[in-house]
């Protein structure tokens, strides 16, 4: 029998970075402890899903918060290099509020077009892996006859993709994006597995910071 299903792009929990370094794609940044109750929380908020496929980005932050939803499941990680983090030359540079390295005049040249981006992984490049993991993600379920699927990713490729299918402009002001810590940025699919609509939730509200 056909029937709706849905793919939760949950974000990743806190990191450990007092330096406040745009970590990117380097291996080896760990959540920190409140990341990892944010990891074991949203392993709790999984437990009501009709769990079908858990797809990860290879970054260890990503890994880790899979880990509880994995263990609740007793499902499999798979990951994925399409839900990756985006690529940004600004990576392992402090990106501190008034010290941070957008003060210096050697940064500007790559900030010349803030629609692409200039300084990273353009945004439609982005768009199109991240849709291809949702579909991957999606099939998968289906296949297990499930109606859920998880995809855990990054907050940009996150925002960058709903904004595609929100059909809003890509280029962006980054304060703005609705991407908190293991937020769940839901797509709906109908009985035909086509896009419906997207939905928005916080589980892990309550242990957020102020600027995280």
């Amino acid at each position: 029998m056909l029937k709706p299903m849905r793919v939760h792009l949950i974000r990743h929990g806190e990191v450990e970075n007092p330096e406040h370094i745009l970590y990117g794609r380097q291996p080896g940044w760990s959540l920190s402890n409140r990341g990892q109750q944010m990891a074991r929380e949203i392993g709790e908020w999984s437990k009501s899903l009709d769990l079908g496929a858990l797809l990860v980005s290879p970054l260890q932050r990503a890994q880790e918060t899979a880990a509880p939803i994995s263990e609740v499941h007793k499902i499999k990680i798979s990951t994925d290099e399409r839900l990756i983090e985006a690529a940004n030359v600004f990576e392992g540079k402090r990106f501190a509020v008034g010290d941070g390295v957008l003060r210096h005049p050697k940064a500007w040249k790559h900030l010349y077009n803030p629609w692409r981006p200039s300084w990273g992984e353009p945004y439609l490049e982005q768009v199109n892996r991240m849709l291809a993991a949702i579909f991957t993600a999606r099939d998968i379920a289906k296949s297990n006859n499930k109606e859920d699927a998880i995809c855990i990713s990054h907050q940009l490729p996150i925002w960058i993709v709903r904004s595609a299918i929100e059909n809003r402009s890509l280029f962006h002001d980054p304060r703005k994006r609705e991407c908190s810590l293991c937020s769940v940025t839901t797509i709906h699919f109908d009985e035909e597995a086509m896009i419906t609509s997207t939905s928005y939730s916080e589980p892990v509200r309550h242990l957020l910071i102020k600027n995280k």
